[in-house]
């Protein structure tokens, strides 16, 4: 076996982001922002939405209150996404086709960990709803670490708490922002591209497997790439 098949099946850890891998999320993120921009009078960017994309809590509630121009504080923008957030995922969590199926794939297989620039109650909130919780070992928001996407903060963050290397490692994203995140923390890369924000081609190509679907992610798929 070669050197890069050894490393493939060294692989022990598999991380997922969240938002646009496992909830059918960003336009509902974008439709909460957008709307509480609305209400208060103001003009929404027409680049917001992919701006903001990948950002940590602190940092798009940020863009909001500087760029947007909302009032309110940062932390006050935060608390007020979040609660309508938790409001829809209540009355439906849009679960993206085959998400816990893929989990529970990978479970038998990885150790699993969760690195989503959601804030926290939301990440808690949308692994109760699809009962998968349990399955994830650890689960990091990019509020608890310094930078977000496309920084590898939340990634190696939460490598750091599975005690686990970089190289032994493989991360399932969607966004432009959170694949070059998961290559600078030096992590196998699966790119499942989000159809309606698909990532800018030099995001893709630092992708190491590209699949169109999570029905296709599987153990091998990792390991036999």
């Amino acid at each position: 076996m070669n050197g890069i098949a050894d490393s493939r099946a060294a692989l022990e850890a598999v991380v997922f982001d969240m938002d646009g891998v496992l909830v059918d999320s960003e336009e509902i993120w974008d439709e909460a922002r957008h709307d509480l921009a609305l209400e208060r009078g103001l003009a929404w960017p027409e680049s917001a939405q992919r701006d903001m994309m990948g950002m940590s809590s602190p940092e798009w509630s940020r863009y909001m209150h500087e760029q947007v121009g909302l009032a309110e504080t940062p932390e006050e923008i935060s608390a007020e996404v979040v609660r309508r957030l938790e409001d829809l995922y209540r009355q439906h969590l849009p679960l993206l086709e085959a998400a816990v199926e893929a989990v529970e794939r990978m479970a038998k297989r990885f150790r699993l960990g969760l690195a989503s620039s959601s804030n926290r109650p939301i990440i808690e909130l949308v692994l109760q709803l699809a009962a998968i919780a349990d399955r994830f070992e650890v689960t990091v928001s990019s509020e608890e670490v310094e930078r977000g996407k496309p920084a590898p903060d939340v990634y190696l963050e939460a490598l750091r708490r599975m005690e686990v290397v970089p190289e032994r490692a493989a991360a399932i994203e969607d966004s432009t922002n959170g694949l070059l995140a998961a290559r600078a923390a030096g992590m196998f890369v699966v790119a499942v591209p989000n159809p309606v924000f698909p990532p800018r081609s030099d995001a893709l190509a630092a992708a190491d497997v590209v699949i169109d679907s999570l029905t296709k992610l599987t153990p091998e798929t990792v390991l036999a790439s």
